[in-house]
């Protein structure tokens, strides 16, 4: 070929490779987070595994089978959240999450090495890491559920703009700063750090409902007064503040008439001795409006509305009747929010060793945090897929038993440094069975299982399905909320939970005339999972019992959730 061709050809070849890079430029965002994904082990093993999980016994807790069942699941979060969203998808109302925060004190693996701050990528890495975990759990999240991630400033801004595109903007609720280190960390060089964040968003910003906190001591102590109808506090009736004066709220501008003699309050202008006129000016003497409406005093007055002299000045007062709580402001300092004391020191006492986990949560942040998200929600299931240390779990029991309720834990963590065994499960343990030191935050009644993680292969094979369905018992179990064992044979088995929820698994077709026979037995309704190599529920052999059966397919029910997974 002519060198002028081959010049031409090359000059084409730069041209085409241009006109791709400019169209994929163009393509990109134009607003929000950009980082360049890394691929992740753990990630790509699902290429070629799936998860399941695989009960251990040898850790059931039971102290009351007419509670809830709580789980602890020891594996990777990416495959432990993979399995929740074929057993959970939309069933959790809150979940609460303390990632790694990328510090660079090489306390966080990223594909079996630690991140340090010389890592040019390491930001990338982390974002790379937490988006994969996030994008599972909110498809956990029911619609009015509550996303909670705690973080500090290393990667503050990242995740307010990750979780600003996954959740959307409009679905943020509330970013709260806390105050979990009031001494300071020491070795920071220009100011000593003392707080850290907390990001609330909603599944839905229009369905979400949050709490409020209870009220403290000292809050409790400002209601000072008492009448016929509560504790109360009193508060000046004259507006203060933005829109404060009759040139904003001209309506709110007007003369409240007091008998000094009788007691009465009256909007009519009433001549007479003992009738005085009190209007809203300032201590200035600057003319402000008053918090209530004409309607709302007449119709109030004589319970709420009370008349003092002050200094020389007849003035009104609302009183601000004792509330069950009070609405969370967005900075939060209190001593009980200090992690030492009530993490570290905590968890230090309740296991009886030193340096188990590094920065465990302040139990009453997490607490709060939980009970603002469940809204009162006594039967709320609450998640926690960085559980570390279990702080989440010990603070939903918590939650129980300050109002009754019945709400349930999942707890997911990996078993680096025996973290799992030797720390999250113990902690738990503990927590329920009681401990001599702490007994008003320990000897909680509650119920637990443990399960691991495991694998079959994904090659979508016969042998690969019925190996699929031989490991999917637990996972039945747990999505059905079906634990006790009813009937154990060869081919089948049949679970029961206190709700007399019935669920029948079948593993291959010599299973099927037996399972049958026990189902007319039984004569309940059940929900049965059957092998079947595809998406058929094989209902024509079950037609002497279909009105006692929910026919569903194994393993294609869990396949279809994995090949959205991890498409």
């Amino acid at each position: 070929m002519p060198k002028e061709l081959q010049l031409q050809s090359k000059l084409l070849r730069e041209i085409e490779g241009l006109k791709k890079e400019v169209k994929q430029l163009k393509s990109r965002k134009r607003y929000g987070l950009v980082w360049e994904d890394k691929p992740e082990q753990v990630v790509n093993l699902c290429k070629e595994k799936l998860p399941v999980l695989v009960e251990i016994k040898t850790k059931d807790i039971t102290t009351d089978k007419n509670k809830p069942i709580n789980i602890l699941i020891e594996g990777d979060n990416y495959h432990s959240l993979s399995v929740l969203n074929y057993t959970h998808k939309g069933k959790v109302d809150v979940i609460y999450a303390d990632p790694p925060y990328n510090t660079g004190n090489k306390s966080w693996k990223y594909n079996n090495n630690f991140i340090d701050k010389e890592d040019a990528f390491r930001h990338s890495k982390w974002i790379s890491f937490v988006v994969k975990r996030i994008k599972l759990a909110k498809e956990l999240l029911k619609n009015d559920g509550v996303f909670i991630m705690t973080i500090d400033d290393y990667e503050v801004g990242a995740l307010r703009l990750l979780l600003d595109e996954i959740f959307g903007e409009q679905n943020r609720l509330g970013l709260i700063t806390i105050m979990h280190n009031p001494r300071g960390r020491s070795d920071d060089k220009n100011f000593a750090t003392s707080h850290e964040y907390a990001l609330f968003y909603g599944k839905n910003f229009h369905l979400v409902k949050t709490d409020k906190l209870p009220l403290t001591e000292e809050q409790i102590k400002l209601f000072n007064s008492e009448d016929d109808i509560s504790f109360y506090r009193l508060l000046p009736l004259k507006r203060t503040g933005s829109n404060s004066t009759p040139k904003e709220r001209a309506n709110l501008y007007f003369p409240i008439h007091y008998n000094e003699a009788t007691k009465e309050i009256s909007l009519e202008n009433i001549k007479g001795k003992d009738w005085k006129e009190i209007l809203p000016f300032d201590g200035g003497g600057n003319k402000r409006v008053w918090r209530w409406g004409k309607e709302k005093i007449n119709k109030e007055w004589k319970t709420e509305i009370v008349i003092k002299k002050v200094k020389d000045n007849w003035q009104a007062f609302g009183k601000d009747r004792i509330k069950e709580g009070r609405k969370p402001k967005t900075v939060w300092v209190d001593s009980r929010y200090d992690a030492s004391s009530h993490g570290t020191m905590l968890l230090q006492q309740l296991l009886g060793k030193r340096k188990m986990f590094d920065y465990p949560k302040s139990i009453w942040a997490v607490l709060d945090a939980v009970s603002i998200a469940c809204n009162n929600k006594k039967n709320a299931t609450v998640l926690d897929f960085f559980a570390g240390s279990g702080t989440t779990g010990h603070a939903v029991m918590l939650l129980n038993k300050r109002d009754n309720g019945n709400r349930n834990f999942i707890l997911c963590t990996d078993n680096e440094n025996n973290i799992s065994e030797k720390v999250c499960y113990p902690r738990i343990k503990k927590v329920i069975e009681g401990h001599k030191d702490f007994p008003e935050i320990t000897g909680l009644d509650a119920n637990l299982k443990y399960y691991k993680t495991d694998f079959v292969d994904a090659n979508p094979t016969d042998q690969n399905k019925k190996k699929l369905v031989d490991k999917s018992t637990e996972m039945l179990c747990l999505k059905e909320d079906c634990f006790d064992e009813v009937k154990k044979a060869k081919n089948f088995k049949i679970f029961k939970n206190i709700q007399n929820k019935y669920l029948g698994i079948i593993y291959d077709d010599d299973g099927i005339n037996y399972f049958k026979k026990e189902a007319k037995k039984l004569n309940k309704k059940l929900i049965v999972y059957i092998f079947s190599l595809d998406e058929s529920a094989r209902e024509e052999e079950f037609e002497d019992i279909k009105n006692l059966v929910e026919l569903k397919p194994i393993p294609a029910v869990i396949l279809n959730v994995y090949k959205r997974i991890f498409k």
